[in-house]
């Protein structure tokens, strides 16, 4: 992994915070991009300078064009190249269909799908330059079977899985590997708003008998990332909840 330039876009909390670190800590060269999470970036990177590891931060709404590609010539500049893409940022809505807006729903698809869209979009002309490039997407169990009261999540989700799948045939003559991820219930602030009662329901379904730990994530991203045969793969981290 020495070498390597990764971008991990929401990559200052959550899931994007595990990733970014356990990418760090193994010798990659992380950027981690955010919005408004300024405060948790800084902290992310003063906790690892303790560790004698160095991060750069980059602030950029990955749903606005013009942003990610002040970003990624930033990158580029600095770096002169990007190996890897974490496609991690993301936004949850939870309401009924029926009451969804036109603002909410483009609200969603911008932020959770077209960002995927528009930030691989402009990294892969670096990668196909290189011809080397692993891009990772951070989907959902709910694009894969759906979920009731989050239609359009669901299918923001679904729409990252279709575009890995035809990105990995789309991208592999050029040594470029596409994956999704798709993580069942972990323990991060999206949860925050389900009761102690409906968390204890979930794990009953989970054959493991547990909610998903950030780690569970990061984790299958440095498999991914060290791996050179896998693309076009959706792999559900989900302790057995759903099984395909």
């Amino acid at each position: 992994m020495l070498n390597r330039v990764a971008i991990i876009t929401g990559g200052a909390r959550g899931i994007g915070r595990e990733i970014s670190k356990v990418l760090a800590q193994n010798g990659i060269k992380v950027i981690v991009n955010y919005n408004k999470s300024k405060e948790m970036a800084e902290k992310l990177k003063q906790e690892l300078k303790k560790e004698s590891i160095s991060i750069d931060i980059v602030k950029a709404d990955v749903s606005k064009r013009n942003e990610v590609k002040e970003m990624v010539n930033y990158i580029l500049n600095k770096y002169g190249k990007i190996d890897i893409l974490i496609n991690n940022a993301g936004i949850s809505n939870y309401k009924l269909f029926i009451d969804v807006t036109d603002e909410e729903w483009n609200n969603i698809i911008n932020n959770n799908l077209y960002s995927v869209f528009c930030t691989t979009q402009e990294v892969l002309h670096s990668m196909i330059h290189n011809k080397n490039g692993c891009i990772i997407n951070i989907s959902s169990i709910w694009g894969m079977v759906g979920a009731s009261c989050e239609s359009i999540y669901s299918v923001s989700k679904a729409g990252i899985d279709a575009m890995t799948k035809s990105l990995a045939k789309e991208l592999g003559p050029c040594n470029i590997r596409v994956n999704s991820i798709a993580p069942g219930i972990i323990n991060t602030d999206m949860i925050s708003n389900f009761s102690k009662e409906e968390i204890n329901d979930i794990i009953q379904q989970i054959p493991l008998e547990r909610i998903g730990k950030k780690t569970d994530i990061a984790k299958c991203i440095k498999w991914l990332i060290d791996d050179d045969y896998t693309t076009g793969q959706v792999i559900s981290i989900n302790g057995g909840w759903i099984i395909n």
